[in-house]
């Protein structure tokens, strides 16, 4: 698979988003089913995969995704690049006696789970903890001139949030959702991340299954830890008012003999050359078609022709990349 660069950190153009192999879809598979799923993604050329501590069933308790990734990915640890996330709050600050103090113990936690001894990408989950930016920023390029991990980042924040950070300990990559129903990052992140070498990495880039042309207003969701009951497009009428997207999506995959999800993520890929996706999925099949996106690439012609159409569509739906 083609490579692309997360500030300096070289990774596959697209990257694998772990987190439904323990949450978020469902009841999740069996753990051996999971870890070959990671190992065959490794195989069909994937070296970049995501996780986060606080990826566990119905996000009770710590690091059950994390352990998986470890064990699928421990035999092949220097040719992957493993990014994990945090969650940090003023109560542990105090308790530990600084931001760095608790961001470490964090950190520990996640490496002895990863069976690792250094996180490749260490993001900050999101900004709800009331911890400052400049605090955590300075504890990540102490983290980083300890060796304990390569690059950091932040998920599900707004620009003055990148800029704050990135003006203490420069970036590696913004995690934020987007996709063709979720633009918002469009108007300054993207804009931003060019202009200051920092790598944009989109989770949920096929819209929670929707841009797949797989989910129909009769498409049941399960009832027990499934965010696709609570995601805006996925409500029946969303569904019902964002097929013309759907439709166009499934026009243009039977020009390039590709899957409408595939088409998705090579619209991005050409769009803009800092932006590595992470789909998930917790169906092997779904994730070598994700990969496989890879693949398709799309002419300047037909990108523009694209771009086109999906301005006209309206969007029912919005969720937002703070949320």
């Amino acid at each position: 698979m083609k490579k692309r660069k997360l500030g300096e950190i070289e990774v596959s153009a697209i990257g694998m988003g772990c987190m439904a192999f323990s949450h978020g879809y469902g009841k999740i598979p069996p753990e051996q089913y999971s870890i070959e799923a990671i190992q065959m993604a490794y195989e069909h050329g994937c070296t970049f995969f995501d996780t986060a501590e606080i990826y566990s069933p119905n996000l009770s308790g710590i690091g059950h995704n994390e352990r998986i990734v470890g064990k699928a990915l421990h035999d092949v640890r220097e040719n992957v690049v493993i990014g994990t996330k945090l969650f940090l709050n003023t109560s542990e600050v105090q308790r530990d006696g600084s931001v760095y103090g608790a961001v470490r113990r964090h950190l520990e936690g996640s490496l002895e789970r990863l069976q690792t001894d250094y996180a490749d990408l260490y993001y900050l989950h999101r900004m709800a903890g009331g911890v400052r930016i400049e605090d955590v920023a300075e504890a990540m390029g102490q983290l980083m001139e300890e060796g304990l991990i390569r690059g950091w980042g932040l998920s599900q924040v707004d620009v003055d949030v990148i800029d704050r950070a990135q003006q203490v300990t420069p970036l590696s990559a913004i995690q934020n959702i987007y996709s063709m129903v979720e633009r918002d990052m469009e108007g300054a992140v993207i804009p931003y991340c060019l202009e200051h070498n920092i790598g944009v990495v989109p989770f949920s880039p096929i819209a929670s299954g929707l841009l797949s042309g797989k989910i129909t207003v009769d498409t049941k969701f399960e009832k027990n830890d499934d965010v696709r009951n609570w995601v805006p497009q996925l409500s029946r009428q969303n569904i019902a008012a964002n097929q013309p997207i759907i439709d166009l999506l499934g026009e243009f995959a039977r020009k390039k003999n590709a899957t409408s999800a595939q088409i998705s993520l090579a619209w991005m890929l050409h769009k803009y050359p800092n932006v590595v996706p992470i789909p998930g999925s917790k169906n092997k099949e779904r994730i070598i078609e994700n990969l496989d996106a890879s693949k398709v690439e799309l002419t300047d012609d037909e990108f523009h022709s694209l771009e086109e159409a999906l301005g006209q569509c309206k969007v029912y739906g919005h969720r937002g990349f703070t949320r």
